[in-house]
């Protein structure tokens, strides 16, 4: 029997002889054909030439990352041969060569099983608005999968793929995880590439990730992120960066909205469930911080107006000129809402985003990750029908802002409502911080003790944590770059992100440096010294080193003995500069010497 179709799973019994790919690629083929018409395939990979597949790679080398492992495609992503459609017949063509992230995965040892459902264009948050049907929700027919990548979504959680591709522009790499209590990855925008990919708004698309668990996630995620010249909106991850899953942090702060600005839009059990996850998150060491979220709602509000619709009309508008009657009818309507905007209003439109990403920036300074639920609520079928429109926004409330802002996000499974229907969480952080995501969404995901998707299967015992995956070097400082000091805003061009205020060991002697900008000179001594009260910040190498460049004489940096015996880089002084410096060691820091200073 193969039984779960999770990767570390799959991967013990190909290393104990138990099962081959072939093994694995026909029991898959068994369960689609036992679930019958699901809605959850627009074209599968004929089974003769998926078990030819297992066939090649049984006799080949079995050191490839993926070597074995079975997945799908969301069908607006290319896979040579295979029909491209974006769930428009009249759309389709037959791509001769498969989008690149595609093209990595086969290369790293997966098997393609087929092309999944999804909402037209990619337009959607809901999973209905497709001509070959609804990918049928494992846990209630009666309700919505989540979209647009909704067959990608209940394969995985159905077992039918180990993980699958889908695509994320404002919610869909998420809100079907949340559906079919599986992990959702939205990475960072350019990490993996979106050459192939059909686009909905390219300056936001992402191919996503869905997943059994997150560490699953990584493991794709760690082959399918390059960088792709042909992308023109491909990026390196910074150096040092890496998609294995870091040991979770033991103290951490998140931030999550005020108890008012709450949305569960008449959903009382989702709302009790993220009371739950709030309880979870400081169990295992998270500290809550609740942040204003209406400048989030309010750029997630721009997605679905006209100057926010603009982009997704510009992606098919060639189409759109000789097709129109072609399309789903609330798909045309929302893409033809792009042709109310003027330039002008689009200029606008990315002005006010802008002002409020630079006004949402410094929460970043406070908070390690956000959490937030990924949907308020969940939908029947009927009820998108009455509704399609609203519906669908109240869906995007805690996903659509994800992109414009340029952030990464993590969706994992929270529990059950009492009608047995799943709800998840996400946990969002800056650009390239999956790895820190991923360290606290597996614990996360552990601690709530769920099965995997809807397959019954228990999760299983996580990998060794790895290293940390997107290494920042902590940096102590003692004078004009504390917080609210005159020089801190460097810090925070930088990127930098507040840790914590400490002290040294009693190790030191503090000095006021004459000259210049007013700050002190930090001195390690033999005897007599005392603590001096810090903060410890975190920079990336690439800001770290940027930082170091621009320090004045006589100051420098080196390593520097805490309170707790710990050691971390830090401001000292040179001898030398503090010849004629007045000392200010008995105040124990340079906030109380000012203070002292100025009365």
């Amino acid at each position: 029997m193969v039984g779960s179709l999770d990767i570390l799973t799959l991967q013990a019994a190909y290393a104990a002889g138990r099962l081959s790919p072939a093994d694995v690629v026909a029991e898959i083929y068994d369960r689609i054909a036992a679930r019958g018409e699901d809605g959850v395939w627009i074209t599968l990979v004929p089974r003769a030439a998926a078990l030819v597949r297992a066939a090649a790679l049984a006799e080949g080398p079995r050191d490839l990352p993926l070597w074995g492992i079975p997945f799908a495609v969301k069908d607006n992503i290319d896979a040579a041969g295979l029909p491209t459609t974006a769930a428009c017949p009249a759309f389709a063509y037959t791509p001769d060569k498969s989008a690149t992230v595609v093209e990595r995965l086969l290369a790293a040892g997966a098997i393609l099983i087929g092309k999944t459902n999804l909402d037209q264009f990619a337009t959607g948050l809901v999973g209905v608005r497709s001509p070959y049907g609804v990918a049928v929700n494992p846990f209630n027919a009666a309700y919505i999968p989540g979209g647009s990548s909704s067959g990608s979504a209940v394969a995985v959680s159905a077992g039918l793929a180990s993980f699958a591709l889908g695509t994320d522009t404002a919610g869909s790499g998420r809100v079907p995880a949340g559906f079919n209590n599986i992990v959702g990855l939205k990475p960072s925008i350019g990490l993996i590439s979106a050459t192939g990919m059909v686009p909905a708004c390219r300056s936001l698309d992402c191919v996503s990730v869905f997943a059994n668990t997150v560490a699953d996630s990584m493991a794709v995620l760690q082959v399918a992120a390059a960088l792709d010249a042909q992308d023109g909106y491909s990026r390196a991850a910074p150096p040092g960066w890496r998609a294995t899953v870091p040991a979770a942090p033991s103290a951490f702060r998140f931030g999550l909205p005020r108890p008012d600005q709450r949305r569960f839009f008449g959903n009382a059990a989702a709302e009790a469930l993220f009371d739950q996850a709030i309880a979870r998150m400081t169990a295992l060491g998270g500290t809550a911080v609740e942040i204003d979220y209406a400048p989030f709602a309010e750029a997630a509000g721009f997605l679905y107006q006209p100057a926010g619709t603009a982009e997704r009309t510009a992606a098919v508008e060639s189409f759109l000129a000789g097709h129109a009657e072609d399309m789903h009818p609330v798909t045309r309507a929302i893409i033809l809402r792009g042709r109310d905007a003027n330039a002008v209003d689009v200029h606008r439109m990315h002005y006010r985003l802008q002002e409020l990403r630079q006004q949402t920036a410094p929460v970043w300074q406070d908070i390690d990750v956000m959490l937030l639920p990924t949907s308020g609520t969940i939908y029947r079928v009927d009820e998108l029908a009455a509704d399609p429109v609203q519906l669908n926004s109240n869906l995007g409330h805690y996903t659509n802002f994800v992109n414009y802002f340029d952030l990464a996000a993590l969706a994992v499974p929270n529990g059950f409502q009492p009608d047995s229907l799943p709800a998840g969480v996400t946990l969002v952080g800056p650009g390239f911080a999956e790895p820190q995501l991923a360290a606290i969404g597996q614990a996360f995901h552990a601690a709530t003790g769920l099965t995997l998707g809807a397959t019954g299967y228990a999760q299983p015992a996580p990998p060794p944590a790895g290293t940390s995956l997107h290494p920042q070097i902590a940096l102590m400082v003692f004078g004009a770059h504390l917080s609210g000091e005159p020089l801190n805003p460097q810090m925070q061009a930088l990127g930098a992100r507040f840790v914590r205020a400490c002290r040294t060991s009693a190790d030191y002697r503090l000095y006021a440096l004459k000259g210049g900008v007013a700050r002190p000179g930090l001195v390690r001594v033999d005897s007599d010294g005392a603590a001096i009260e810090g903060e410890i910040w975190a920079l990336s190498p690439a800001a770290f080193g940027v930082f170091v460049a621009e320090i004045p004489t006589p100051l420098g940096i080196a390593d520097v003995r805490l309170e707790d015996g710990g050691m971390v880089k830090g401001f000292v002084c040179e001898a030398a500069g503090i010849a004629g410096a007045a000392e200010i060691t008995d105040y124990g820091g340079w906030r109380a010497f000012r203070r002292a200073s100025a009365a």
